[in-house]
């Protein structure tokens, strides 16, 4: 089993930063490819960044050069910088990692979610 827990969400003004983190942990071995989505209200959950273990970062199109993922491998972590926030970018943010567990299951587990609100 492996939880993926988030912080950092809150409510900031246009023009601001945040900086959201995501912890796994419980049976782990690996995690090769970590990343961050949004979901809008009564949209699909879209991807905002990713980043496989040793590769590169890769962004959705309108988060590119504002927003920076990044990871701690030592801590199975990953993080999301966010600046020069958009009232756009109001959204649920959720952490997704693809674990390879201690019993050699490839899983991927989500993170509750955490609320991001951007106002004008």
């Amino acid at each position: 089993q492996v939880q993926l827990v988030e912080s950092g969400g809150g409510l900031v003004q246009a023009g601001g930063s945040l900086r959201l983190s995501c912890a796994a942990s419980g049976s782990i071995l690996s995690i090769d490819f970590m990343a961050w989505y949004r979901q809008f209200p009564g949209k699909s959950r879209e991807m905002v960044a990713t980043l496989a273990n040793g590769g590169n970062p890769n962004y959705a199109d309108s988060v590119k050069g504002r927003f920076t993922i990044s990871r701690d491998n030592a801590k199975n972590s990953v993080y999301l910088q966010m600046s020069s926030l958009k009232p756009e970018d109001t959204a649920v943010y959720y952490c997704r990692a693809d674990v390879l567990s201690s019993s050699f299951h490839l899983l991927t587990s989500w993170g509750q979610g955490t609320q991001v609100t951007v106002s004008a």
